[in-house]
């Protein structure tokens, strides 16, 4: 029996509703599997407005949102409707369920708020951090001010209030221990590897060719500095310079700059190659990869990006997809030699390096299968689960 076993957990989470945010529902399903009770909070979406549901033995709590923020001032209102339902079913699920720890998860810093509340009845706080929120902010804004001077304050209190934190590779842990002036004995890095009985590899499904001959998949998120135009721009340069019109691109993901981002399609004249699939359920999302010949990361390389692992990288390798990205830091840790890198932030060679991928089989094979055993061996979710576990019981120890 687990020492974590009737030992109970409320987790906080604004970025992503539960259970569509793939690390939080593993960390809750793995302290479920461990022993202990699990609450969640987090926000409604159309798809995910039950206010309370109990899902796989896990205790969901949704709050509603103001409309998907872009903008500093939109995410001041988004941030302070999200910290007062937070505050209010945390109350509900102490009363209701209680809990000894509190699991805050980023974006964004605000989580210590209510840990400033319940640690003086000996509640942990555990901080779970997702982003890297100064560099997110230069990613979004390009500038600094006062927001951006807020955003490092509570970055701190966050690193200053938490029992332990959690980080999600070393380049986080570092910031943790260098910036955040925590112990590096109190910070655990627990990657976001994936899990491989959601991603098994399958036959592809034609219908996502669009009727070309090759496709390539991308999955990811909708904003400024996921650079997906730039990825835009790279399909231009494949048919206008190279004159192929063989090739389809398939999107998906949602978020703020969905609408533009299609616009821009239209612009350059590509619209004809890409097709914005939306946020489709998982079954979809894994027939869409498994039909991908390759798959992209064209996130800019900035501190923001170069600093954080991408869950998609890790999503690809496990259903053994070559990939093509920018050379940063800590996407080449994950993959290494399941991908090839292009100049920073150069659609051309990005492009080039696409072309270079669907015109070689067997490179394509042989990154596919590094990846997948890498992921296999080391970077899976099986891997993680037990330094979570290690992370709680350190947590409860003190």
């Amino acid at each position: 029996m687990s020492t974590l076993a009737g030992k109970k957990v409320c987790i906080v989470v604004e970025n992503l509703p539960v259970p569509f945010d793939r690390r939080v529902w593993q960390e809750a399903t793995t302290l479920r599997d461990a022993g202990m009770i699990v609450s969640i909070i987090s926000p409604k979406t159309q798809k995910y407005n039950l206010s309370y549901e109990l899902l796989e033995g896990v205790h969901v709590y949704r709050h509603p949102l103001p409309a998907e923020a872009d903008g500093a001032l939109g995410y001041l209102v988004e941030y302070s409707a999200a910290v007062f339902w937070q505050l209010v079913l945390s109350f509900r699920v102490l009363f209701k369920h209680g809990f000894d720890v509190l699991h805050g998860c980023n974006p964004p810093d605000l989580v210590f708020i209510l840990a400033w509340i319940y640690k003086p009845f000996g509640k942990k706080f555990i901080f779970d951090h997702h982003d890297i929120n100064p560099e997110l902010f230069i990613a979004k804004f390009g500038k600094k001010g006062i927001f951006y001077r807020l955003i490092c304050l509570l970055e701190k209190l966050t690193f200053k209030t938490a029992t332990i934190c959690i980080a999600t590779n070393e380049s986080y842990k570092q910031i943790a221990i260098e910036r955040g002036g925590v112990d590096p004995d109190k910070v655990h890095i627990v990657r976001s590897g994936p899990k491989l009985d959601r991603l098994r590899i399958k036959a592809p499904v034609d219908q996502y060719r669009y009727g070309k001959t090759y496709m390539v998949g991308y999955v990811g998120v909708m904003g400024k500095q996921e650079g997906v135009d730039g990825l835009l721009e790279s399909i231009r340069y494949i048919v206008e310079t190279h004159k192929r019109t063989d090739i389809h691109f398939c999107i998906v993901g949602s978020g703020t700059e969905i609408d533009s981002l299609t616009e821009l399609a239209t612009t350059l004249g590509v619209d004809q190659y890409v097709t914005f699939e939306g946020r489709v359920p998982d079954e979809a999302l894994v027939d869409i990869l498994n039909t991908a010949d390759a798959c992209v990361n064209p996130d800019v390389v900035n501190d923001m990006n170069s600093k954080s692992t991408m869950n998609k990288i890790m999503e690809y390798m496990a259903l053994a997809k070559p990939i093509v990205q920018y050379d940063m830091e800590e996407g080449r840790y994950s993959a290494l030699e399941s991908s090839l890198y292009a100049k920073p932030n150069d659609s051309a060679d990005f492009a080039d390096k696409i072309l270079e991928l669907l015109a070689d089989p067997d490179m394509r094979k042989s990154m596919g299968d590094y990846g997948r055993t890498r992921v296999t061996e080391k970077l899976s979710w099986e891997h993680e689960a037990p330094k979570l576990l290690a992370a709680y019981e350190h947590a409860l120890a003190k």
